[in-house]
């Protein structure tokens, strides 16, 4: 993500920097330093090159499924609400990844027959995996990292234990 962050905005990596911390160059002998700098390097332009042209995003994120509200018909997800976001921590930097249509994307519309069958899924409280499909939608720059804003496309929501398939939702806006 950090790649795929300084890719979109723009902005130049310091792959000086990111070479001279790297362990392997830093824990290396004196004589071996060049030649390890040298493949810290070319595997750090390879990363970068292999972000360029990146418009979407697969993640798997792991969350608690709501209460089912039958004023609403709806549970939701907290980890798509539009103010969280998954954090990503690499050669000193922080980059963020926001929902930028989180607000819909939370929200997992269920007619109440289904409901009752989805609770009844879980063994053990109400966790949940999903599988997401985002599309880059804007970047965000920020001093030692930024944000990277995608919009969820759609999603399957699994349970934590057995795997079982809840649903695939494709988030409507409202």
């Amino acid at each position: 993500m950090v790649f795929l962050y300084h890719e979109l905005a723009g902005i130049g990596a310091p792959l000086d920097q990111w070479v001279a911390s790297d362990s392997r160059v830093t824990a290396a002998a004196g004589p071996e330093k060049a030649s390890r700098r040298e493949q810290v390097r070319a595997e750090l332009a390879a990363g970068l090159a292999a972000v360029r042209g990146i418009g979407y995003i697969r993640l798997t994120l792991n969350d608690r499924l709501s209460e089912y509200d039958p004023g609403y018909g709806e549970f939701t997800l907290r980890a798509l609400a539009p103010s969280s976001s998954v954090p990503f921590k690499a050669l000193q930097q922080e980059v963020a990844l926001r929902f930028g249509n989180g607000r819909d994307a939370q929200i997992w519309a269920v007619p109440a027959a289904q409901a009752q069958a989805v609770q009844d899924s879980f063994r053990h409280g109400r966790d949940v995996v999903l599988d997401l499909l985002l599309k880059i939608t804007d970047v965000q720059p920020a001093t030692r990292g930024g944000t990277v804003v995608a919009d969820v496309l759609e999603y399957e929501i699994r349970t934590q234990q057995g795997n079982q398939l809840l649903g695939r939702v494709k988030p409507v806006a409202k």
